[in-house]
C-alpha cells in the first residue's frame, strides 16, 4: 500500500541540471525548505536513474524537485508511469532555465518565493493530458514544432551593430588621430580595410512550417479533414476537458481558427511531429490525447 506524503517530512530532488546552472540558488532553496520542515532529505541524483529512484523510495515524504520545466515533466512522468500521481502533490522550486511551463502553472518565479510556497502553498489537483503512449502533458500541445533559434545565436546587421571591418577602421582612425595625416587618405584606408574584413555570417532564419494537411477529430466527431490544409494545431487540458483550436489555410479572406473542447483528440495524417511541453515528439502518424480530471497535484502559493 501506497505511503500518504506528508507535508511536514519532505524529499528535496534537485535536477543535476540545476546544481551545475545556479548552485547558489540550489543552497538558497535547500536553507529555506530545511528550516521551515520538521525533516528535510536532499538527493542529489546524477542522472534519470537516480532521479526515478530517489522518487521510487520517497516512502511518506512529500517530494520537492529544484529544477527547470523538463525536471518537473520527468517526476510527474515516473509518478505517473507508477501510478502514484495521486499519492502526493508536488512541489517546483523553478532554478536552471527559463520557466514557462512553471510560470504558466501559477508557480513562483523567485527562489525564496516558490520553496516558501513548496511549505505553506495550497495543493491544487490539475488536469493531465495522457498520449496513447503513455506520455503526459502538463501545458499544451503544439503542430507543427516549429523550431526556434535562440537570440545569442542570431547574427543580425542593422544600425548600432558593428563588424570586424568596423573595429579594425576604427582602431586605424584612432591611431593617425593627431598625425595630420589628410582626412581623405584615412577615408581611403578605412575603406580597404573593411573590404578585407570578413562579416560575420547570418544565421538563417527558421524557415515557417508548411501547411499540414491533418484529420482533428475531438470526441469522435471530425474537426477539421485531410482536405483542409492547416496551420497549426493546439491542444491543452481546461477545466475537465481539452481545448483545441485548429487555424485553417487562409483561402482568400482570413479563416477563422476552428475550436472545440473534448475529452479526447485524436490528430493523424501524414508524418507531423508535435512539441508537448518543451519536448519535441515525432515523426508520427497519428495520436491521441485523453484528458485526466484533477489526475496530478501541485503546491501552489495559498
Amino acid at each position: 500500500m501506497t505511503e500518504v506524503a506528508t507535508s511536514d517530512q519532505l524529499l528535496v530532488v534537485i535536477d543535476p541540471l540545476a546544481r551545475h546552472t545556479d548552485s547558489e540558488s540550489v543552497r538558497i532553496a535547500k536553507d529555506v525548505l530545511s528550516a521551515g520542515a520538521a525533516s528535510t532529505k536532499v538527493c542529489l541524483p546524477q542522472g534519470p536513474e537516480e532521479f526515478a529512484r530517489a522518487l521510487e523510495r520517497r516512502g511518506s515524504r512529500r517530494p520537492v524537485v529544484v529544477g527547470d520545466d523538463r525536471a518537473l515533466l520527468r517526476a510527474v512522468s515516473l509518478l505517473h508511469r507508477q501510478r502514484e500521481l495521486a499519492a502526493c502533490a508536488l512541489s517546483l522550486v523553478p532554478v536552471g532555465g527559463a520557466g514557462v511551463l512553471a510560470r504558466s502553472l501559477g508557480v513562483p518565479t523567485g527562489t525564496v518565493a516558490a520553496a516558501r510556497a513548496a511549505l505553506d502553498g495550497a495543493e491544487r489537483w490539475l488536469d493531465l493530458l495522457v498520449d496513447d503512449s503513455d506520455g503526459v502533458v502538463l501545458g499544451a500541445v503544439g503542430i507543427p514544432s516549429i523550431p526556434s533559434i535562440p537570440a545569442a545565436l542570431t547574427v543580425t546587421e542593422g544600425e548600432g551593430s558593428a563588424s570586424p571591418g568596423d573595429s579594425a577602421a576604427s582602431t586605424a582612425s584612432g591611431g593617425s588621430a593627431g598625425s595630420g595625416v589628410p582626412s581623405s587618405w584615412l577615408r581611403t584606408c578605412q575603406s580597404f580595410v573593411r573590404t578585407l574584413a570578413t562579416r560575420p555570417p547570418r544565421l538563417a532564419s527558421p524557415a515557417a512550417p508548411e501547411p499540414s494537411r491533418l484529420r482533428v477529430e475531438v470526441d469522435g466527431v471530425t474537426l477539421v479533414d485531410l482536405d483542409q490544409p492547416v496551420e497549426a494545431v493546439s491542444v491543452a487540458p481546461n477545466g475537465g476537458g481539452a481545448t483545441v483550436e485548429v487555424r485553417p489555410v487562409p483561402a482568400g479572406a482570413e479563416a477563422e481558427p476552428l475550436r472545440a473542447v473534448g475529452h479526447r483528440v485524436t490528430v493523424s495524417g501524414p508524418t507531423f511531429r508535435y512539441r508537448a511541453d518543451s519536448v519535441v515528439t515525432g515523426p508520427v502518424r497519428t495520436r491521441t490525447w485523453t484528458v485526466r480530471e484533477g489526475a496530478w497535484g501541485l503546491t501552489l502559493p495559498g
